[in-house]
């Protein structure tokens, strides 16, 4: 056989593929269009849910800026029969006006500015404020009572857990040693002693401070608060709430110096007074701020089954004896550096 002959016959070709029934081809594209549309409907409702998660935390953040604040109802001399002024002061940055009452004790050179806590005003109802005032004045000491500017009854303010507020007091401060304070007691409740710590910082002014319920804003005391009314996860809760809050009142929660505080050894002399039953700001922090004062006077007392700023009303004769003791002890104080300077100067 000659092997180049050529092979005859039909030749063999790739017969073409059939063509997809229009049926099949149909369902194809309906199967390509329904996961188009799954997937559409999942990122959507995706997104709605977490936009719905950063508004609940932006609507959180916004309630925690802007406090409902009850209108003042009385005055020293209806509440207690104190002669009081209505006295006006700026802001130590000069950022506002302060609003208050200046009730003087004849012949004192010693003042107590209260300074008091978040959602509430100079009243301050619950403590009951006028008690204390009345108390401090019976001491011979002029007493300051303001409003912050979130409790502001003309130009009210956010509140910013002590950025802003810190500067106000500083102004109430200014204002008790313009008026001859020689001798200042910073009476501070809940936000308001938190607020006192963060003046105290930068100030030379204050001789002493009685701090009731201490809530310093920091993340762990934010999540324990937003935990009591909703049960949200700490992460990312507090990532949203970081970037939330400058957006929303202009302070982030880096502004406050909680970390500062909380490692101060102050050089006056501070009285703590906490509940263990405290909702809104946990005790352990008025002991960890307390472990760290070295200076001989400073004190504190830790009260079992006690609440939030409810210690007066719950204990009221051991909360004045502790009070009276510990100014007391401030008195002593004061005495012994005077002693000490005069004795240096000789």
């Amino acid at each position: 056989m000659d092997l180049a002959t050529t092979r005859t016959g039909r030749p063999v070709s790739r017969q073409p593929d059939e063509p997809m029934p229009s049926s099949a081809l149909k369902l194809s594209l309906r199967m390509i269009r329904f996961k188009h549309i799954i997937v559409a409907l999942l990122l959507s409702v995706f997104f709605f849910f977490a936009f719905c998660f950063i508004a609940l935390h932006g609507y959180i953040a916004w309630v925690l800026s802007n406090p409902t604040v009850a209108p003042l109802y009385s005055n020293p001399s209806l509440a207690k029969g104190l002669d009081y002024e209505d006295i006006t002061f700026p802001a130590l940055d000069g950022s506002r006006t302060m609003q208050g009452w200046y009730i003087p004790s004849k012949g004192a050179t010693k003042t107590i500015v209260f300074s008091h806590g978040y959602g509430a005003n100079r009243e301050e109802t619950w403590v009951p404020m006028y008690d204390l005032a009345h108390y401090a004045h019976s001491l011979h000491f002029n007493v300051i009572m303001f409003d912050y500017g979130f409790a502001s009854k003309t130009n009210r303010d956010i509140a910013t857990g002590g950025k802003k507020e810190s500067q106000q007091l500083l102004g109430a401060i200014k204002f008790a040693k313009e008026r001859g304070a020689k001798e200042i007691v910073v009476w501070g409740f809940s936000m308001g002693a938190g607020t006192a710590l963060q003046a105290g910082l930068v100030t030379k002014d204050v001789d002493a401070m009685i701090l009731d319920s201490t809530f310093l804003l920091e993340p762990d005391t934010l999540y324990h608060n937003i935990k009591q009314n909703i049960d949200l996860p700490r992460q990312p809760s507090l990532e949203i709430m970081k970037l939330l809050f400058p957006v929303l009142n202009g302070t982030g929660l880096n502004q406050i110096p909680y970390t500062k505080v909380k490692s101060e050894d102050y050089p006056f002399p501070i009285l703590f007074m906490h509940g263990t039953q405290d909702e809104k700001a946990p005790y352990p922090i008025a002991e960890e701020l307390a472990a760290n004062q070295s200076n001989p006077y400073s004190t504190s007392w830790i009260v079992k089954d006690s609440h939030h700023e409810l210690l007066f009303r719950e204990h009221p004769r051991e909360y004045l004896r502790r009070v009276s003791a510990f100014l007391g002890n401030v008195q002593l104080a004061k005495a012994q550096e005077h002693k000490e300077t005069s004795t240096a100067s000789k």
